[in-house]
């Protein structure tokens, strides 16, 4: 199972639909709003796509942030700063074995996505601007291997 199945997973049990919702949504208005635009318009926003941050990029910045901040603060302060450190690499742990971890319902009601969520679009909107138009069936392109 991949991690953004993990994520998925994990953000819909427990009547938690709530948090994906407005995600597909997200997909969805994008995919209608540059239905009618021009090829320019879906090009800006395949550039914009590929500059958004992924849960998971978020989350080992974040984690890397509150592990550096509590050794400096462990160092300068007090020891027990340095608790932080142990606290964000168990949400890593947990988040890489599970594809879980407590910021994740935060992230994702604020928006974020993973990458499969924004490949997605990405795929949506280059079949709208016609990248796979000339692509071969998958029966053609097997038979012409032969």
């Amino acid at each position: 199972m991949t991690t953004q199945e993990k994520i998925r997973d994990h953000t819909t049990d427990n009547d938690a639909d709530h948090i994906n919702e407005p995600v597909i949504d997200k997909s969805f208005e994008s995919f209608k709003e540059y239905m009618h635009k021009g090829k320019a318009t879906i090009i800006n926003r395949l550039k914009e796509l590929d500059d958004e941050w992924e849960i998971e990029r978020l989350l080992q910045m974040n984690a890397s942030g509150i592990a550096i901040a509590g050794i400096v603060l462990g160092i300068l302060v007090n020891k027990k700063w340095f608790i932080l450190p142990g606290i964000a690499a168990t949400f890593l742990l947990l988040h890489a074995v599970s594809g879980w971890a407590p910021p994740v319902p935060v992230l994702k009601k604020l928006g974020f996505r993973t990458r499969d969520e924004i490949n997605r679009e990405r795929y949506a909107l280059k079949a709208l601007k016609g990248d796979f138009k000339n692509m071969r069936t998958a029966d053609a392109a097997w038979n012409a291997a032969e």
